[in-house]
């Protein structure tokens, strides 16, 4: 592998888990729920994310169907939580 590509997918992976890890104190913290809502959307996208470099870097296509699969999960988590917070239930009768 490159050097370039090698250093370049480092900081990247070190730059998203630092990002991981401001989020997860971010939704231990929040003071609100739409606080904690955006730190677990935030969450996924940094895994997400983690997924690609590492694919990537380890020139897999198996970590991009994987995190094609936590998008697709976290986009739809993301739309119950906020009708939850809108309505106050997700499923309507």
């Amino acid at each position: 592998m490159n050097q370039l590509i090698y250093w370049s997918t480092a900081f990247a992976l070190g730059c998203f888990v630092l990002s991981l890890t401001f989020a997860a104190v971010r939704i231990l913290k929040g003071p609100t729920a739409a606080d904690r809502v955006l730190a677990l959307d935030t969450m996924y996208i940094n895994g997400m994310l983690i997924l690609l470099v590492l694919g990537l870097q380890f020139n897999s296509t198996l970590y991009f169907d994987i995190a094609l699969l936590i998008s697709l999960f976290g986009f739809v988590g993301s739309v119950a939580m906020a009708k939850f917070l809108l309505r106050g239930e997700v499923i309507e009768p």
